[in-house]
């Protein structure tokens, strides 16, 4: 089970964070993905981390201003840092998770969490 959190209101150029915790003994056998969907437009690809963190992945749109995390030790807690926010970042942020590899493709994931909204202020 996977519950996303930390969503809210900031003004364009602020910073969030948004965290997927997860249950269960299996987190660390999965790799943990961030999608988002704004108003009347597919879900897409956000960013996405390999079930040890050794490995991250981006969209071009937020490379350099987004930041995957994981703590598989302690709190069983993927994290999205989001800093230089835009307006177009404005979406329910959703996590998912995907035993084994990650995956591009919202189509691939059995397991979501219930997203959180990021709304950014212009």
């Amino acid at each position: 089970q996977l519950q996303a959190s930390g969503g809210g209101l900031v003004q364009a150029g602020g910073s969030l964070r948004v965290s997927c915790a997860a249950s269960g003994r299996t987190f660390s056998d999965n790799a943990i993905t961030w999608f988002r969907q704004a108003p009347g437009k597919e879900r897409e690809f956000v960013a996405s981390i390999s079930r040890t963190g050794s490995s991250t992945w981006y969209a071009d749109s937020v490379k350099g201003r987004f930041t995957i995390s994981r703590d598989n030790a302690n709190k069983n807690t993927v994290y999205l840092q989001m800093n230089s926010l835009k307006p177009e970042d404005t979406a329910v942020y959703y996590c998912a998770a995907r035993m084994g590899y990650g995956s591009l493709s919202a189509y691939d994931y059995s397991y979501w969490g219930q997203g959180t909204q990021v709304t950014v202020s212009s």
